[in-house]
C-alpha cells in the first residue's frame, strides 16, 4: 500500500494524489457475491431530493460482505484482496474447506494465504482477521467491525484505517474507545474482528479535479453567498456582499458550523461513558 503522485503535465495532475492499489491481487469480483446496485440520486420514495449533492457517477455492483461472520469454528483461507467501489477500505475474499466463499473487510496486515477463523469459544488466537465476542478479546486490543446488537452483524468502525480499542470490562458490558474518541458501552456478547482496517492512506488522497468527484457520484456544492436570496439566507446583495446573516446558517436557516444537533434523552445516551472530542 502506498500513495501515487503524478508529474504536473496538466493542472489537475499537479494536485492529484491517489493510492497505488499495490495490495490488490484480483481484478474482477467474485460473481456469486455481487448484486446490482441501483442509484437513488439522493431522492426518496416520493422522488424528492433528501440528500443534496448526489447523482451520476460510475455504475457499480454491490459486493455482499459477511459482517456477521457467523460461519463458526471453521478456518477460512484468504485467496484475494480486492477493491470495493462501495467503501473506503479493501475487502478480502475468504474460501472455506467446503469451497464456500465470502467477503470480509480486509484489516491491515492480512495477506493472501493467511487463515482466519470466527468462533464463540474462548482460547481462539488473538490474530488479525479473527472474529470473536468482546468477552474473549483482551484489554487494549485494536478491533473493528463491531456489533451493537448481538447477532445483527458489525455496524461501526468499518472505514479505511479505523480501529477501536477495548478499554475495560464491567458486568455485562465492555468499554470501547471509538475512532471519534467516544468511549461507549457495548454488550460483551457482541462480536468484533481483531485488528485495524487497511488502506490507511485513504485520508491522504487528493482527487485533483472536479471530474473525479463526479465519477464517484458527488455533485458540486454551491456556496450560499453565491445564491439568490430566495435560495439561501446568505444570498443576494451587490457583488461580494458582506451583508446578510452574521452567523453561518444552512439553506433552511438552521445554525451550522459547530451547532449541536443531537437530541437530549436519546436512547443511546446511557451507553456513552465519555463524549467524543
Amino acid at each position: 500500500m502506498g500513495l501515487r503522485k503524478f508529474k504536473p503535465t496538466t493542472p489537475s495532475l499537479r494536485w492529484t494524489v491517489l493510492t497505488d492499489f499495490s495490495e490488490i491481487t484480483k481484478e474482477e469480483p467474485e460473481k456469486s457475491l455481487i448484486v446490482p446496485l441501483k442509484k437513488s440520486g439522493g431522492r426518496n420514495a416520493q422522488g424528492r431530493i433528501t440528500t443534496r449533492h448526489r447523482g451520476g457517477g460510475h455504475k457499480r455492483m454491490y459486493r455482499i460482505i459477511d459482517f456477521k461472520r457467523d460461519k463458526l469454528d471453521v478456518k477460512g483461507k484468504v485467496i484475494a484482496i480486492e477493491y470495493d467501489p462501495n467503501r473506503s477500505t479493501r475487502i478480502a475474499l475468504i474460501e472455506y474447506p467446503d469451497k464456500e466463499r465470502r467477503y470480509i473487510l480486509a484489516p491491515l496486515g492480512l495477506n493472501v494465504g493467511d487463515e482466519v477463523i470466527s468462533s464463540d469459544k474462548p482460547g481462539i488466537e488473538i490474530k488479525v482477521g479473527n472474529n470473536l465476542p468482546l468477552r474473549y478479546i483482551p484489554l487494549g486490543t485494536l478491533v473493528h467491525n463491531i456489533e451493537l446488537v448481538k447477532g445483527k452483524g458489525g455496524q461501526i468502525v468499518r472505514s479505511a484505517g479505523t480501529y477501536a480499542q477495548i478499554m475495560a470490562k464491567e458486568d455485562e458490558y465492555c468499554h470501547v474507545k471509538l475512532p471519534s474518541g467516544e468511549i461507549r458501552l457495548i454488550p460483551l456478547d457482541c462480536r468484533a474482528t481483531v485488528g485495524q482496517l487497511g488502506n490507511i492512506e485513504h485520508s491522504a488522497q487528493s482527487l485533483g479535479k472536479a471530474g473525479r468527484s463526479r465519477w464517484l457520484g458527488i455533485r458540486p456544492t454551491v456556496r450560499g453567498a453565491a445564491m439568490n436570496p430566495v435560495d439561501h439566507p446568505h444570498g443576494g446583495g451587490e457583488g461580494k456582499s458582506g451583508q446578510g446573516n452574521p452567523h453561518p446558517v444552512s439553506p433552511w436557516g438552521k445554525s451550522t458550523k459547530g451547532f449541536k444537533t443531537r437530541k437530549k434523552g436519546k436512547y443511546s445516551d446511557k451507553f456513552i461513558i465519555k463524549r467524543r472530542r
